[in-house]
């Protein structure tokens, strides 16, 4: 399993992001009210996933990778980098989402109701950035040293 693709997840998002504009152009008036604390969620599991990712690699540059107290379990590793993998996609496609919609709103921004909407949607696309860049940052931390992913020529090869 090698590092993800910071290719495919622009792709995914920006399939996401025509698709979310053109269903936007269909669903609008029956769209939920986007509020400040919509992508909020996105938001709590970034900074969650970034305070994992510090912890794995200070246990892993001191060493402490092994089974018994306080040692950070190699099969803790293995599922740290499933999640990181898995929430990068997912804050790929929220980010697709999120973009779509607010460009269709942005849009329309001189409609009342689409221009109260523009500050959730833009919180919404900041929070699943950071969601995508934590989940990167998490896949990153958990790579050993050595690893022959660190050096960049060895990567093209």
């Amino acid at each position: 399993m090698g590092p993800t693709r910071k290719r495919d997840l622009t792709i995914a998002a920006v399939g996401v992001a025509i698709l979310a504009w053109l269903l936007m152009r269909v669903l609008y008036r029956d769209f939920p009210a986007i509020t400040a604390w919509t992508g909020l969620s996105l938001l709590a599991v970034a900074a969650l996933e970034g305070a994992w990712g510090v912890s794995v690699r200070t246990k892993i540059r001191d060493g402490q990778i092994g089974v018994g107290g306080g040692r950070l379990h190699p099969l803790a590793v293995a599922r740290s980098v499933a999640i990181a993998k898995a929430s990068a996609w997912v804050g790929a496609l929220m980010l697709g989402w999120w973009v779509g919609v607010l460009v269709y709103l942005w849009l329309r921004r001189t409609e009342h109701v689409a221009g109260t909407f523009i500050p959730g949607a833009v919180i919404a696309v900041v929070s699943a950035l950071a969601l995508v860049a934590a989940a990167l940052w998490l896949e990153y931390c958990c790579r050993s040293p050595g690893d022959p992913t660190d050096d960049p020529d060895a990567a093209r090869e």
